[in-house]
């Protein structure tokens, strides 16, 4: 007999774990299917760990410049293995949380390969091929192989990084984000292909322990679905920080040698250059995990590699969902979240509001922070429409000066008739923190009438968000 479930989640990262949370706050039985790492990637290998390494590197740099608060650190300096060691504490703590929420929601967990065989029913055969890294812990009382059956499935089996032909990683001298979390050396010097949050992340994080990076983008701006002149800044910061940049370029292939690789980059200008590097980070993007789920059998609609949804997760075929990476972009692990919970919930038959994907945030914690949700000022001219643009920068706010972090810009876009927020755009410390307040009033469908309304706490880096909105009015009080 097949065991039998209302809900078969099939993937255990922030999407698949909170659709399976939420199936059973509605009273529904379920099951969720894991081959590799509860939390997922996210967790594991990505957002969280990425940010332990990162807030390690913050730390040691401000040690650098203690005397510029009146501080003595004369004698300091950084264990990579520690910083490694605690990232990995880190992970392996949200690994345990997902599994503890698991059990007080009753959701089985099910560990293996899924497979499904036709709509309502799920083979999971036992692990044989993990597509990113060593599998994680098998949870305690997890049933195993088996067919199972539910009245719907949801797929979150996420992405994985994209490999170029020819300059696939190694795990050596070519890394991926997997090998870049966990060095067993500091490398001396580092070429970062790509310029996304990924690629900027880790070209900065190694920056500030002492590598000389090289930053290699495609295009014409670093951030590419940034704001330009957001970018713009960031590129400043990051060239004043010593990070070589090259822009409007590509990595033709590489070279690798006994002590590391070169990079062969062709240029705008049709000319090649080499550089090298002890490692290669490749960062130019992701692809789905859709291999071996038995999609082709069942014939759910892909589209440039992702399962095809109508905006409520549903795919083309009755009893089958998709949510998260797998989806389609943004891949970003709140998407996942979001998109979770209004899939369980129009499966429930309860009224729910379809994605928007035009108010997600992003963020990307590198040295300085970027943040931004809606559209750029060019995507608004695009669109058509009439706006106006305010900015506000850090070195106007007090709480930044006192900080010791002047360097930073609020920037929003307002429609120029209506005064709708259509999008904002920061640059500096602590805006990741910030950016849900434009996200916040976006969702709201506030003016700017209502924000130049809404007291902001002194002294705060928010006052900056306040203050963009007036200079996009020409009210501006402090510049």
């Amino acid at each position: 007999m097949a065991d039998q479930y209302d809900l078969l989640v099939i993937g255990a990262g922030p999407g698949g774990y909170i659709a399976a949370i939420r199936g059973a706050q509605l009273g529904m039985k379920v099951g969720i299917i894991e081959r590799e790492h509860m939390a997922g990637i996210c967790s594991n290998w990505g957002c969280i760990p990425t940010k332990a390494l990162l807030r390690s590197a913050e730390i040691y740099g401000h040690m650098t410049h203690a005397k510029d608060y009146g501080l003595t650190a004369e004698k300091f300096g950084f264990d990579l293995d520690g910083i490694v060691a605690r990232s990995r504490a880190i992970a392996a703590q949200m690994n345990n949380g997902v599994q503890f929420l698991m059990k007080k929601n009753k959701v089985d967990i099910i560990w293996g390969e899924a497979t499904i065989t036709k709509a309502g029913e799920v083979k999971v055969s036992p692990t044989k091929k993990v597509i990113v890294q060593p599998q994680g812990p098998v949870p305690k009382n997890a049933l195993g192989e088996g067919t199972y059956k539910a009245k719907n499935i949801i797929i979150a089996t996420g992405a994985r990084p994209r490999q170029l032909p020819g300059i696939e990683a190694d795990g050596d001298k070519i890394w991926t984000y997997f090998e870049a979390l966990k060095p067993a050396a500091m490398p001396k010097s580092l070429v970062v292909m790509g310029s996304g949050a990924i690629g900027i992340e880790f070209a900065s994080f190694y920056r500030s322990l002492g590598a000389e990076v090289t930053v290699i983008e495609l295009l014409s701006q670093i951030m590419p679905v940034e704001d330009a002149e957001i970018s713009g800044l960031v590129r400043k910061r990051l060239e004043k920080r010593g990070i070589k940049i090259v822009t409007e370029a590509k990595v033709a292939k590489v070279e690798k040698t006994a002590t590391g690789v070169i990079a062969h980059v062709e240029t705008k200008d049709g000319k090649t250059q080499q550089i090298a590097g002890d490692k290669l980070i490749s960062a130019v993007g992701v692809q789905c995990n859709t291999e071996g789920l038995g999609l082709e059998t069942v014939g759910v609609k892909l589209d440039r590699g992702a399962i095809v949804t109508d905006g409520y997760g549903k795919t083309n075929i009755e009893g089958i969902w998709a949510i998260g990476d797998v989806a389609g972009p943004p891949m970003l692990a709140h998407k996942a979240e979001h998109e979770a919970v209004i899939t369980v919930e129009k499966i429930a038959g309860l009224p729910v509001h379809g994605l928007d994907k035009s108010k997600i945030p992003g963020c990307t914690y590198c040295e300085p922070q970027v943040a931004s949700v809606g559209l750029t000022e060019a995507k608004a001219k695009e669109a058509g429409r009439e706006i106006r643009v305010g900015r506000f920068p850090f070195v106007g706010n007090g709480k930044a000066i006192a900080l010791g972090e002047p360097d930073g810009l609020v920037k929003t876009i307002f429609d120029a008739k209506t005064g709708e927020l259509l999008g904002a755009h920061m640059v500096g410390a602590e805006v990741t923190e910030l950016i849900q307040g434009f996200v916040v009033a976006m969702n709201l469908e506030t003016t700017e009438e209502d924000l130049m309304h809404t007291i902001f706490p002194h002294p705060t880096l928010s006052e900056s968000m306040k203050e963009s909105v007036l200079d996009a009015y020409g009210k501006a009080l402090n510049i």
